[in-house]
């Protein structure tokens, strides 16, 4: 069986949900093997096992953190060279994608970007994609080299495995073009207690409903009582109510959480396509007639700024706290 190399998603080893995705994926069509690029493989390993890496190729040189993706991309090649791998996952960030089309380019392969789904059938690797807003699923298969898949997170659920998670170390000469763009200053970002949104357990999103960027505060108050993070539509992210990388959506992310709180959402097939998978879905929205009904769990007909402080406070105190 061929390997699957897969592109480990971490922060100094601390392993992303995405990544066990990918190796779910990679077991559907050939042997999951990971690449970890950077450093905390050591932490890491025992989670990659645990999702059915068979084995890691580690790359821990300092230079391949010090540039942008180019380093990345060029490692990728020298292995797709070396294993001749059945494909090439990768998670459907912009980094992600970047790497893919430079990887494609290199090995002179084709790209599949935003699968949601991948089959082998005969030895051919089959991505599945949702386009126009969801509303319609298409099979797409490479017809050159080895095929380089991004996958959407939160597409499929990462299922638990068994893999040695074998750690094989490798290097890349980097070529000039490689290192053309250094990163000279890092810096990390002050962010609310929230959970990240492509991870998180329970979200609440606010939409037009919601009025303002203002009255985003409803949404996350409950969010911060249920231990939430915070998402929004296009609609209000456009209006600039609430800033763009919480968008939900076919154009920002896809969230599959065990509860998904809608609110002020009206339910367009653009916004369905990226919650459509949370396991209980709740809506609240003054229209009964908003296409956000037909998908939900449970839904409130009612005026969002009187359910969602009402609600907050329900939480609150079945909590037991402020």
């Amino acid at each position: 069986m061929a390997e699957v190399l897969i592109l480990v998603e971490h922060a100094d080893g601390e392993v992303k949900k995405v990544t066990g995705e990918l190796l779910t994926l990679a077991a559907r069509v050939g042997e999951p093997s990971a690449v970890f690029v950077g450093d905390g493989f050591d932490t890491a390993r025992a989670t990659l096992a645990a999702h059915g890496a068979v084995k890691v190729y580690v790359a821990d040189d300092p230079e391949l953190s010090a540039y942008l993706v180019a380093p990345v991309a060029e490692l990728l090649s020298a292995l797709v060279t070396e294993v001749s791998p059945a494909a090439v996952l990768l998670a459907s960030s912009a980094a992600g994608k970047e790497i893919a089309a430079r990887l494609a380019v290199k090995s002179g392969s084709g790209v599949l970007t935003d699968a949601t789904d991948l089959s082998a059938d005969s030895g051919t690797v089959t991505a599945e994609q949702q386009v126009f807003g969801g509303s319609t699923v298409v099979r797409s298969a490479v017809t050159r080299g080895t095929p380089v898949v991004t996958v959407r997170p939160n597409s499929v659920a990462a299922v638990q495995a068994t893999g040695a998670a074998e750690r094989v170390e490798v290097s890349v000469e980097l070529t000039a073009t490689a290192t053309a763009a250094r990163i000279t200053d890092r810096v990390v970002e002050d962010r609310a207690e929230r959970p990240e949104l492509s991870e998180a357990a329970i979200v609440v999103s606010g939409g037009r409903g919601v009025g303002s960027g203002e009255n985003f505060t409803v949404i996350e108050a409950l969010a911060d009582a249920l231990g939430a993070a915070v998402g929004a539509s296009r609609a209000a992210t456009d209006a600039g109510w609430y800033p763009h990388q919480h968008q939900v959506g076919q154009t920002g992310k896809t969230v599959s959480p065990q509860l998904y709180v809608a609110a002020g959402i009206s339910g367009a097939i653009q916004h369905r396509a990226g919650m459509q998978t949370s396991k209980t879905i709740v809506a609240i929205n003054k229209d009964p007639d908003a296409p956000i009904f037909e998908l939900v769990d449970f839904g409130v007909v009612g005026d969002l700024h009187q359910v969602v402080p009402a609600l907050t406070e329900k939480v609150r105190a079945r909590k037991g706290g402020p």
